[in-house]
């Protein structure tokens, strides 16, 4: 009786899309289509700013950045994944779970502490151009990567500890494709009060303190751009980009706090619904962004086309060069 009472799994299985099982190689290939435009897309952009001098600039350093924690986050998950529905192998350790989920939320409340700085960056820029290089200097950098490291890895490292201590007696079976919190949690035959109420304060300290301070830097940019500019092109621009910048932003948030909450305040959503909504809250921003803050970015795309034009002229050299030899 003891024995059953202490007992705890110390192995999960995944069943992130129980409804299409029967389809789950052919699930594989946008997924696998997916994480490759995210691989090709960041690594295109971190090349192009990181080969231009022009770009070595703190906003095109916020983007590197957001690249990089792009790549990270979906390569968390999605190469197990897809391992798991090509090769059915959906078996994890309770530490690989846990390690997996500690990364992953990790790198999810540090793009949201990066998109915040982003903003805020933009802000300063924007509405304060003559103070721009007094404010925003390596010091203020150094003292805003160790707040963003610090506030992710402790509330993080709470969550995942929580969760650590808790006895998984019955079920194994996670109901995702990979190690979300409240799946894990909500298998477990302790009580979860803790755990939820750290869920809850997750959403509070990212969502209820980054969105608030995000959404009042654009308007302040927008409210500067309408004042100095003629009601022409300039504007609309301005208005473009950063509602663009803002729906992106709000999709990335709203998909998050959907997914804690739904689990937090047990509200009924079908697993293959759940499991595609947690993909898209790391997958959407990861292949959208370097279209957002690349493509649609005129200094990084000028950037590409002279590495472009660049390498086309390096190898018609080379190939005319030889040519010329043979001549003479």
């Amino acid at each position: 009786m003891l024995e059953a009472w202490n007992f705890s799994h110390s192995t999960f299985v995944f069943r992130g899309f129980p409804a299409l099982q029967e389809h789950r190689r052919l699930l594989a290939l946008p997924f696998t289509a997916s994480y490759l435009s995210v691989l090709l897309g960041n690594s295109l952009l971190l090349y192009v700013i990181c080969s231009v001098e022009s770009l070595h600039s703190p906003m095109y350093l916020l983007i590197c950045m957001l690249c990089v924690i792009d790549i990270l986050v979906v390569t968390a998950i999605i190469p197990n994944m897809l391992l798991g529905l090509l090769f059915d192998w959906d078996e994890i350790s309770l530490a690989g779970c846990l390690t997996q989920m500690f990364f992953t939320h990790f790198l999810s409340s540090l793009e949201s502490t990066l998109l915040l700085v982003m903003a805020l960056d933009r802000y300063v820029a924007i509405c304060h151009p003559l103070r721009y290089t007094e404010i925003v200097d390596s010091s203020l950098f150094m003292k805003l990567l160790l707040f963003t490291l610090l506030r992710s890895g402790s509330i993080m490292g709470t969550l995942v500890g929580l969760a650590d201590s808790l006895r998984f007696c019955s079920s194994n079976l996670i109901q995702h494709c990979y190690c979300d919190h409240m799946a894990l949690v909500s298998l477990a035959c302790d009580s979860t009060e803790k755990d939820t109420a750290a869920g809850l304060a997750v959403i509070i300290c990212f969502v209820g303190v980054d969105i608030p301070l995000i959404f009042f830097s654009y308007m302040k940019i927008l409210s500067a751009v309408l004042r100095a500019t003629a009601p022409d092109e300039d504007r609309w621009k301005a208005f473009h980009t950063c509602g663009t910048h803002l729906i992106i932003m709000m999709c990335f948030y709203l998909v998050g706090s959907v997914t804690f909450l739904s689990h937090n305040l047990n509200i009924p959503i079908p697993t293959d619904v759940n499991t595609f909504r947690g993909l898209m809250y790391t997958l959407f921003p990861a292949t959208v962004n370097p279209i957002i803050y690349g493509v649609r970015t005129k200094e990084i795309r000028n950037g590409f086309f002279r590495i472009f034009k660049l390498r086309v002229q390096t190898v018609m050299t080379v190939k005319v060069a030889p040519a010329g030899k043979r001549q003479m």
